[in-house]
């Protein structure tokens, strides 16, 4: 009976992992191009070109989103050459700049409420993020919150 459980639970999760696209055929590609203009910004990713981009992608009802943001405020702050780019998919543009307030994020924020940023990249369950070189080559997929002012992150993102 355990056999049969850990074996449903394995299957379960390589599911959940293919899923998820775990290794995108993007790694190692020019990041797809996209420009995105809400009421309060614009961002067109290939104008950070020269920079490292970490490119997340949320949403404001999204927990583990909530969860992720004060780390990448403070890796934006902690480490300002590189470029934190984070593209909400919130449909409710109210709730969005709510949420911006309340938290005080203060890196680049962009609302794409048509979601077309994150579809250009299969993105469509929250949080994911891209790790963007300086010469807009797609080097790493994070899902899932992440702790971004680790030492290795910290260590990984200078070496780009």
């Amino acid at each position: 009976m355990k056999l049969l459980a850990s074996a449903l639970l394995a299957s379960s999760l390589l599911l959940t992992a293919c899923e998820r696209n775990v290794k995108p055929g993007q790694i190692g590609g020019v990041a797809p191009d996209f420009t995105v203009t809400d009421s309060d910004h614009s961002a067109k990713l290939s104008n950070f070109r020269g920079k490292v981009v970490v490119l997340n992608f949320w949403a404001s009802w999204c927990g583990p989103c909530v969860a992720e943001m004060p780390s990448l405020q403070a890796l934006q702050e902690q480490m300002p050459n590189i470029q934190v780019l984070a593209v909400s998919t919130d449909g409710d543009g109210d709730a969005y700049k709510r949420f911006l307030d309340k938290h005080r994020i203060l890196f680049l924020t962009v609302r794409d409420a048509q979601q077309k940023s994150n579809a250009l990249y299969g993105s469509y369950r929250f949080p994911e993020t891209y790790i963007i070189d300086r010469k807009g080559v797609i080097r790493r997929k994070m899902i899932g919150p992440q702790e971004w002012t680790n030492p290795e992150m910290i260590d990984y993102l200078s070496k780009l």
